[in-house]
């Protein structure tokens, strides 16, 4: 037996999602007229690059009959406010007393015109937002995971025209069972420290070959999944591409399925052997001093398949038995 110190490994497995996925939809109708080169499936974009464009030709000409509303107006309101001005000294050059009616100085009148000011200007952002809306954009580096629809096609409002995601970071939903949690030092749910959350080692068979990720736990999902009774743990990987320079690991693709390794909690002076060692009722045989055979009562810290550790019952550099006996005897030599 060899006594060390170590951090648990809790094992779990998920798939790689993106963390964010945009349903890319028409906000106004018409034919299409231009689509990107990068709009295609497995293709990348940067932020705010035009991915496809709606024939602009009408909102230009709705702006157009916008703004020219608007001038309209703004000249009606000006010349209201004119004779209301005017009505207001005649009043007083008039030498009447107090304040004059607010329909004698065109208070109503020059109210109704600076409405219809502002009804225009809110008709010209409209217009100016529908304009924009002909160019479809997302907010964010990403690639085209589904392209619906092509040049010459016309889309009216709600048409779905394909799917992004962000490459900026990958997540992964890590199922762990009450018998993993006691084993994980996991800060409260409502805790956004990500420093405060455990390293994760996430691998994947490709190709033959096993690779490996650096990971880290950016929160847990703090509800008990009702069929199951596991906590989903979300796991983080920065840059899974490397499209954005930002990691030099291998790329990781979305809906790979990996395996996860969590860092857990750390124990000192911990003997770990092999699981089929250990008895059913917690006995592990000894060969002592004399080498005569003891069954020997130990305090297991953890159970796995392959291996048990434990922390009382067996010492550093003591010999154990890994014969399986039907009927061991102590004092046996």
């Amino acid at each position: 037996a060899e006594a060390r110190s170590l951090n648990f490994i809790i094992e779990s497995q998920g798939t790689v999602r993106p963390r964010t996925q945009t349903m890319l939809v028409a906000q106004v109708s018409g034919i299409v007229v231009s689509v990107s080169e990068d709009f295609v499936s497995g293709g990348f974009f940067r932020a705010g690059e035009v991915l496809i464009e709606i024939d602009p030709s009408d909102y230009r000409t709705a702006l157009k009959s916008a703004e020219a509303t608007l001038a309209s107006r703004k000249a009606k309101f000006s010349e209201e406010k004119s004779r209301s001005e005017q009505a207001l000294k005649d009043w007083r050059n008039l030498g009447r007393a107090g304040d004059p009616p607010d329909l004698v100085i065109r208070k109503p009148q020059l109210a109704d015109a600076l409405a219809n000011v502002q009804a225009a200007e809110a008709q010209v952002e409209k217009a100016q937002r529908d304009l924009q809306r002909t160019k479809i954009s997302v907010p964010y580096d990403g690639l085209l995971r589904e392209r619906r629809v092509d040049i010459g096609q016309y889309v009216t409002p709600g048409t779905q025209l394909g799917v992004s995601f962000a490459v900026d970071t990958a997540e992964i939903r890590l199922p762990l069972a009450a018998s993993d949690l006691a084993y994980l030092d996991l800060p409260p749910s409502i805790d956004r420290q990500i420093e405060d959350y455990p390293q994760v080692s996430l691998s994947a068979e490709l190709g033959g070959e096993t690779n490996t990720w650096d990971a880290h736990l950016i929160r847990t999902e703090g509800v008990l999944d009702e069929s199951s009774r596991v906590l989903y743990a979300v796991a983080s990987v920065v840059d899974p591409y490397g499209l954005l320079g930002k990691s030099s690991q291998e790329e990781l693709r979305m809906g790979t399925f990996v395996r996860a390794a969590i860092d857990g909690r750390y124990v000192n002076n911990v003997v770990v052997l092999p699981r089929f060692v250990l008895r059913n009722d917690n006995t592990v045989l000894v060969a002592n001093g004399e080498r005569e055979l003891e069954v020997r009562d130990v305090t297991v810290a953890r159970a796995e398949a392959r291996q048990v550790f434990i922390t009382d019952g067996v010492s550093d550099g003591e010999l154990v038995v890994t014969t399986t006996l039907d009927a061991p005897i102590p004092g046996t030599r």
